[in-house]
């Protein structure tokens, strides 16, 4: 691989400003739109919050499931970008926007899938060179005008909530007795919490998927390709023992904010680079700078790995933790001026949003090192000790809920099968600190999507 390491300042000043609750699926973006480009003739620190004029106009069909030609033919690819936006790659170029949306109030939102918002399309060419501003309108088909989207959050509820969050030795009895593939603990550090410290915890208020991607458990890959994938693939595998080498970073804890999509994708990095050099480069990677620095997150209320892990490292790259000290919450921009360390390429595990699998992650998590997940977290998680989780159905005792099914990024390091439960399990690394779980880690059930595992996957290739 090539070594592509240059010193770079802070690109970014002041907190982040990506707090997109935009809500869009893949139906509402597919289809013809046109682009509106600005000059080709910027660099990375190109502001596209202020007016920037177009000089381009242009035409580009997305298709089923992620083809993307333009006007002239040029055939490239697309995706969706979780329900926040869309990239699209096609003549050398990359597009990507965040969704139009207005937040009437904290619960309100009207998301217009239709369109780009103004002031968050970025382009630029593969080679991450000439910049450009654009933005995005889909075109009406057979006349039929794209209605808006309305959708509630719990945001309020959070926001106005009194009561502390609590676990007790009843529920997690309850919890145990409906099943014995795992074991629910009460964690002290979890007592008396505020309820939104919690649902930072859990993904964030900005990380909520309203409709989650379904897993592609056989579409992805031919039977004969699945076939011969299981074949060669080992029966089990972890990245913290390969032949007694641990390629694995140490576990985290990240508090109170919403940061575990950073942790997730930075722990990745960190572990792919200590694998593409033998482990004899060991990066702790800073995820204070993703919080406080990319307009590509949305700070301590939440964040997607692709746009971290793929589009910031590969765009502006990420730095050492020494550069931006963890502190846990919200803030100016106070990187130093650092190096930065790239990654060469990125994407969704199975080539796009929503074609991830089993196999597919198997086969990327040996080939190319540890994934950065995502899962649904539902509250009898927050109590797991140790064993194979699912979820068992339980709900709080208390009758305060205002948390909404949220998305938290999670670090995929292995596989297995548990003989004595005779079940298979994926293993995770988790940010909440060594004290939670299997010290640090979790085991959850492999192949049936169990809460959303299997549906959202991202692998980056780095430059070590």
């Amino acid at each position: 691989m090539i070594l592509l390491l240059i010193l770079s300042a802070c690109f970014l000043t002041g907190p982040a400003a990506a707090d997109t609750p935009a809500n869009c699926t893949f139906e509402d973006v597919e289809g013809s739109w046109i682009f509106y480009e600005s000059e080709r003739s910027q660099g990375s620190n190109i502001d596209c919050t202020s007016q920037v004029p177009a000089v381009t106009k242009f035409r580009v069909d997305l298709k089923y499931p992620n083809v993307a030609v333009d006007q002239f033919g040029n055939v490239g690819t697309w995706t969706m970008v979780y329900n926040q936006g869309f990239e699209v790659t096609v003549a050398g170029r990359s597009y990507f926007a965040y969704s139009d949306y207005t937040e009437e109030a904290p619960d309100k939102v009207t998301s217009y899938c239709s369109q780009t918002k103004e002031g968050s399309g970025w382009a630029h060419d593969v080679t991450v060179r000439n910049w450009a501003c654009f933005t995005g309108k889909k075109l009406e088909t057979n006349g039929l005008k794209y209605q808006p989207k309305h959708h509630r959050t719990s945001a309020s509820l959070l926001h106005e909530a009194t009561q502390l969050y609590t676990q007790t030795e009843e529920e997690a009895e309850t919890i145990n007795s409906k099943q014995n593939s795992w074991t629910a603990t009460v964690y002290p550090s979890m007592q008396n919490v505020p309820f939104k410290d919690i649902y930072n915890m859990r993904g964030g208020i900005r990380s909520v998927l309203h409709t989650k991607p379904q897993a592609k458990q056989e579409a992805v890959f031919s039977t004969k390709t699945n076939q011969l994938l299981k074949s060669y693939l080992p029966t089990s595998w972890d990245w913290r023992n390969v032949s007694g080498v641990n390629y694995v970073s140490e576990v985290r804890n990240q508090a109170s904010c919403g940061s575990c999509y950073a942790y997730s994708s930075l722990g990745m990095l960190e572990a792919r680079v200590k694998i593409a050099t033998k482990n004899t480069k060991d990066f702790v990677f800073s995820t204070q700078d993703v919080v406080s620095c990319s307009l590509l997150s949305q700070g301590c209320e939440g964040g997607f790995p692709y746009l971290v892990a793929g589009r910031y490292a590969k765009d502006y790259g990420v730095v050492e933790e020494t550069c931006n000290p963890y502190i846990g919450k919200d803030g100016a921009c106070s990187t130093k001026t650092c190096l930065r360390h790239y990654v060469e390429s990125y994407g969704y595990v199975g080539g796009y949003y929503g074609g991830c699998s089993e196999e597919a992650m198997k086969k990327s998590l040996v080939e190319g090192g540890p994934l950065s997940v995502s899962f649904e977290v539902y509250n009898d998680f927050m109590m797991y000790k140790g064993g194979v989780y699912h979820h068992t159905g339980f709900t709080k005792i208390n009758d305060f809920e205002p948390f909404e099914i949220t998305n938290h990024a999670v670090l995929l390091v292995g596989y297995g099968h548990d003989l004595e439960l005779g079940e298979d399990y994926w293993t995770i690394k988790n940010s909440w600190g060594p004290g939670w779980g299997e010290g640090g880690f979790f085991r959850i059930r492999r192949g049936v999507d169990e809460c959303a595992i299997e549906s959202i996957a991202v692998e980056a290739t780095v430059i070590p």
